[in-house]
């Protein structure tokens, strides 16, 4: 099945289904929101596949993208990982951090009460904060009972999403000096207008990872297309791994981190951090800047048939905050 939440002036939204081709909708008959339907999938899903097969079958009103929200447009918990090893010790390299401990998986609790519409204008409040974006892949799951195994983690992933965790570099490291975590680096995240049910992406669904590339322009200039399968623990594991010491509340998003390849000098990067680590370890400093007011970023992940999948990130940044 996939899903996508339309504004109605509540702020959950209206759930609708919309065709495998994305280019049809419907509300769905069972249940109001996305929200709701996490909190109960099994009562409601027999309905909705219903319903999304008479869709497929012809009906319904035509998408538009850009009247979604985020698919859930708030959540109990959101989770970020960083799965992609080629990532991290590029950062590790440039930066002299230390090593990561092994066999676990990096991961940080961020906010969740807000994820952002996928064509919306991103307000940040200073250029001087290391404006990036990070495209990534991400999951929501039903409830995860604490001590799950990563197999009864899998079990659990009830939809995939497309993600753009909107981060500000210049205040991350003062941040994480305070061994507290982030808080004024990571601002509400980005979702792409469609969520999918993992059999809708078919063999790209592989390992619990998303086997295909995301497509990443900035300012209509390609900037990187790497794929999304080499992560070094797939989403099952990261679930695992955040459910160790407690229970995951149906609901939850999980993020892949940064999406990113051994060979990124080919395929280019999904954030602006790792464009400016590898041309400061190749000529001796960055030269790429980060965001400014006014510039772009689009995301996109289509399938091996180039059939549209979660549908395109295209958001502009601007100014915000008080004056």
């Amino acid at each position: 099945m996939r899903f996508a939440t339309l504004a109605d002036g509540s702020p959950d939204g209206r759930l609708h289904l919309v065709s495998r081709d994305n280019t049809r909708c419907i509300p769905a008959a069972a249940v109001q929101s996305l929200r709701l339907l996490m909190e109960d999938w099994d009562t409601f899903a027999p309905a909705l596949e219903a319903q999304y097969a008479a869709l497929n079958a012809g009906g319904g009103a035509p998408f538009d993208p850009e009247r979604a929200l985020a698919p859930l447009p708030r959540a109990w918990q959101w989770l970020d990982g960083s799965a992609y090893d080629s990532h991290g010790t590029l950062m590790q390299k440039v930066f002299g951090l230390d090593p990561n401990p092994p066999g676990r998986p990096l991961m940080y609790q961020g906010m969740s009460d807000r994820f952002i519409g996928a064509t919306q204008d991103v307000p940040l409040p200073s250029e001087a904060d290391g404006i990036d974006f990070e495209g990534e892949f991400g999951v929501i799951c039903d409830h995860v009972p604490m001590g799950s195994t990563a197999a009864e983690a899998a079990a659990r992933i009830r939809l995939v999403v497309q993600i753009n965790d909107w981060s500000l570099r210049a205040i991350a490291p003062v941040e994480m000096k305070t061994g507290f975590g982030w808080v004024q680096a990571k601002p509400a995240c980005a979702v792409a207008p469609v969520a999918l049910t993992p059999d809708e992406l078919g063999a790209a669904w592989r390992d619990a990872r998303v086997a295909l590339p995301l497509r990443v322009e900035l300012n209509a200039e390609p900037f990187g297309n790497a794929e999304g399968y080499p992560m070094s623990y797939g989403f099952d594991q990261l679930l695992a791994h955040a459910a160790r010491s407690r229970d995951l509340v149906a609901g939850t998003v999980l993020g892949s981190g940064t999406v990113s390849n051994e060979n990124f000098r080919e395929v280019g990067s999904s954030c602006l951090a790792e464009r400016r680590a590898i041309e400061l370890l190749d000529e001796g400093a960055p030269r790429t800047p980060y965001m400014g007011f006014g510039d772009r970023v689009f995301m996109e992940c289509r399938g091996r048939d180039h059939a549209p999948l979660f549908g395109a990130i295209d958001q502009q940044v601007i100014k915000g905050g008080r004056t």
